[in-house]
């Protein structure tokens, strides 16, 4: 039925005083209370709740929470993919019976079971994606007993597939809420802006509403404010169907969202009965538009915007997926203070404060369905797949940062089924997502990477460019990209990059020159066959500096190009990598897996960042040997528009920052070290005068070490009570062997526990060592107690040392 016109004076007056209302707390508001704290869990995989109940063994804790925390990034092959209980007693007084009662799970991985008071309340397939279970017919007033099963078992039927780069970690990952809403409620809002333009815009807004009783005297009422907070818009009109449509047209001047000032409207919508509020929900706005133009750049707001992107996986040191929210933000600042504008989120959707935050940063979206590799399945696997499309893009509808969502992720790679990898099947099954996404959301296009039988399908194509990693070498990432622009009508570089290993210097990286064929760039399925730099390449900083710094360089300075997306932003755990330096971790990040910074990261910094700052490559390389009289060209990332570089005081010259010179913007001196300490200290200054400096110390020395014969260990206590333990590999001269990268093991006897199975670079109890050097962090058992440790590997017996703490 058509919205008609709804005049009550009464209602005018009513709507006067709505805010106050809801200030005084009206009994039918809805609520939202967060119940992480005091769950007890269950590791037992029976699927008999009764045997759950009678179970004596729980333990104590809060979520979010996952069993794979640790276990995923230990030493032991494999990790647990079974399933557990949760267990919460959950108080609820009194009950209201006009209310409605719900428990409302931000993520729960993969395939869970909800069971309130005994009886089986709901359940959800998938694990990166919200879902809701009504407890309203299962629940007493008083005490409540709250089981819920987590099952991450190997399930074929559900994407992602288990061959994916990455881990499928199980348990409540996210935050839990108990929601309770009048019955006559507001179920959703789903708000579009048809017209955007820098005069004027407009607003649509679809309110979904649950109306059990067929009330007959439901209005709703829809107030927006402007960044500001003042309201510049309401309307008021009957509820007389399920949905509600509310346009608000010609908005004079928006403020508009972009990734400069991402200015955000506020929607407040008040489902009412018989003037009396029932009900309110609150939702952002953005008001912008983009174009992917044929062939060519990126607009966004009618301007040329250069994608500037990363890669986001859900994960953190020590805690896997189960991230609290303080995480999760300072992930999202991060990538913005380095500069990004975009962000990949691979390869499922995220907590909701990802979302939330890319909003009010400014940070455009690619969020991705986990259709990550393994083929394609059958009807099942088809209908699980479908629906968890159809969820992301219900759930995440309303947030301006998005602009793309993608349908895959080398889809046909290594298929799960018997003729998985048809390309008739899959392109048929592809032209269905691509069809639901595009009726669910018109607004917002479509995409894929990796699998070029379907990239006419999407929107937005990504082929794979790994040039100087997975193949080929860095310097021929010009000649791809223009291929590929002609080729393909919108087409994106998603990943690219490479491993490195924290503190891991060359003075001469590995650049596979006059080894590895130079003119490829695809990434090989399988990598036996193949040589590349993955392979045969030192893992050094400074390798990965200078291929990011040729990459940026390309595309900083090439006026057609879209854009790329560097791959990935933090190192992240995988099953698939139990021979990597750090065991089971994908050391591509910018920053090590506990956020902290890589030199990679500055030069990110360098080219998009307008926060001014300056950063000589490299704070880990304090140890450097050479030749006397050989001058080194040290490089200083900074995006000051002048650079002057110190050494021991004496200045070696002002150099201007040009976007146009490779590497480092020109900004590159030849430096020729004294023996002994080095200090370097690089001024910058920007057009208005500002100064920003950056100093580090060198230790220098002209006689190279002779090979590795032992290890030595020593500690340093650290601020926070821990002790970091160092072992360094030294030869028969005491000199520390700077080109010795054999993995060492090491093991606390007594007195402590190491910071074992983090994946990060002081986080585990195997490790290559990075320029003769390894260490690890210990946490005493208590003052006044000994620690005692040991070091070893296949080279040499183990060392010993005692802290005496």
């Amino acid at each position: 039925m058509k919205n008609r016109p709804y005049h009550n004076t009464t209602f005018s007056i009513f709507a006067l005083f709505v805010f106050f209302q809801i200030c005084l707390s009206s009994s039918f508001a809805q609520t939202k209370m967060n119940i992480n704290e005091n769950w007890l869990y269950l590791e037992n995989h029976t699927p008999n709740l009764g045997e759950a109940q009678k179970a004596t063994n729980w333990t104590p804790l809060n979520l979010p929470h996952t069993w794979n925390a640790e276990d995923a990034t230990d030493l032991n092959p494999g990790y647990r993919r079974d399933a557990s209980w949760y267990q919460k007693k959950l108080n609820i007084a009194p009950i209201d019976q006009n209310k409605c009662y719900y428990l409302y799970f931000e993520g729960s991985n993969v395939t869970t079971k909800v069971y309130v008071n005994g009886k089986e309340a709901g359940g959800h397939i998938g694990g990166y994606i919200g879902f809701t279970i009504d407890i309203t017919n299962f629940i007493k007033e008083g005490s409540n007993d709250i089981f819920v099963r987590v099952d991450n078992s190997y399930d074929i039927e559900v994407i992602p597939s288990q061959k994916s780069d990455f881990f499928i970690y199980g348990g409540i990952t996210r935050d839990v809420w108990l929601l309770s809403k009048y019955k006559n409620h507001i179920e959703n809002l789903k708000i579009t802006t048809p017209e955007v333009s820098a005069k004027k815009a407009s607003l649509n807004i679809v309110a979904s509403t649950v109306n059990p009783d067929n009330t007959a005297a439901l209005s709703l009422t829809v107030v927006l404010k402007n960044p500001k907070g003042k309201k510049i818009a309401s309307k008021t009109v009957p509820v007389l169907d399920k949905t509600t449509t509310i346009k608000f047209d010609n908005l004079k001047n928006p403020e508009l969202w972009d990734t400069e000032n991402p200015n955000l409207y506020k929607v407040t919508a008040f489902l009412s009965e018989k003037n009396q509020i029932r009900d309110s929900v609150n939702e952002k706005v953005g008001f912008r538009w983009f174009e992917f133009k044929d062939h060519g750049p990126f607009y966004l707001n009618g301007k040329r915007l250069l994608i500037r992107g990363t890669h986001r996986h859900e994960e953190h040191a020590g805690v896997g997926a189960a991230m609290s929210n303080a995480q999760h933000r300072a992930d999202m600042e991060s990538i913005k203070k380095m500069g990004a504008n975009f962000v990949r989120l691979a390869h499922y959707p995220q907590d909701p404060e990802i979302y939330k935050a890319c909003d009010e940063l400014g940070l455009l979206v690619w969020d991705e369905l986990p259709w990550c590799r393994g083929g394609i399945g059958g009807e099942l696997w088809q209908t699980n797949t479908k629906n968890m499309l159809a969820e992301i893009i219900n759930q995440n509808y309303n947030h301006p940062s998005i602009i793309i969502w993608s349908l895959g992720n080398e889809m046909n790679w290594l298929p799960d089924f018997p003729d998985g990898d048809n390309t008739e099947k899959t392109n048929v099954f592809l032209t269905e997502l691509n069809d639901i996404a595009h009726k669910m959301d018109p607004t917002r296009k479509t995409a894929i990477r990796k699998y070029y039988e379907g990239s006419q399908i999407v929107d937005v194509f990504s082929p794979s460019i790994w040039s100087g990693w997975y193949s080929g070498s860095y310097k021929n990432y010009q000649k791809a990209i223009d291929v590929y622009k002609k080729e393909y009508k919108h087409f994106i570089h998603a990943e690219y990059g490479g491993d490195s290993h924290v503190g891991r210097h060359s003075e001469n990286p590995i650049t596979g020159e006059n080894i590895i064929k130079a003119e490829g760039w695809e990434e090989a399925i399988v990598q036996t066959k193949v040589a590349n730099i993955a392979q045969i390449g030192d893992w050094s900083e400074n390798y990965i500096v200078d291929l990011f710094d040729w990459h940026l360089h390309i595309s900083e300075n090439d006026p057609m190009f879209v854009g790329n997306v560097q791959w990935a932003f933090k190192d992240f755990a995988t099953p698939l990598r139990p021979e990597d330096d750090i065991p089971y971790m994908n050391q591509k990040g910018l920053v090590d897996r506990n956020g902290n910074p890589k030199d990679a990261y500055y030069v990110f910094k360098s080219y998009w960042s307008n926060e001014p700052f300056t950063y000589i490559e490299s704070h880990t390389w304090t140890e450097r040997q050479g030749p006397e009289n050989t001058p080194r060209t040290l490089s200083v990332f900074s995006n000051c528009d002048k650079v002057t570089l110190f050494h021991q005081g004496k200045s070696l010259g002002q150099k201007q920052r040009n976007l146009s010179l490779y590497p480092a913007n020109g900004l590159t001196w030849d430096v020729n070290f004294l023996k002994g300490e080095n200090i370097l200290i690089a001024i910058g200054e920007t057009k208005n005068g500002t100064k920003v400096s950056d100093t580090i110390k060198v230790n220098y020395r002209f006689n190279k070490n002779d090979t590795a014969t032992s290890l030595q260990l020593s500690s340093e206590k650290l601020k926070n009570g821990n002790y970091l333990v160092t072992a360094i590999a030294i030869d028969n001269n005491n000199l520390r062997c700077l080109d010795y990268e054999e993995s060492v093991y090491f093991q606390c006897l007594k007195g402590g526990k190491t910071m074992k199975s983090q994946g990060t670079p002081t986080g585990s109890e195997s490790i290559k060592m990075a320029n003769g050097k390894a260490s690890i962090e210990v946490v005493p058992d208590g003052p006044g107690i000994p620690i005692e440790m040991t070091a070893l590997n296949q080279s040499f017996k183990g060392e010993y040392l005692k802290i005496a703490n």
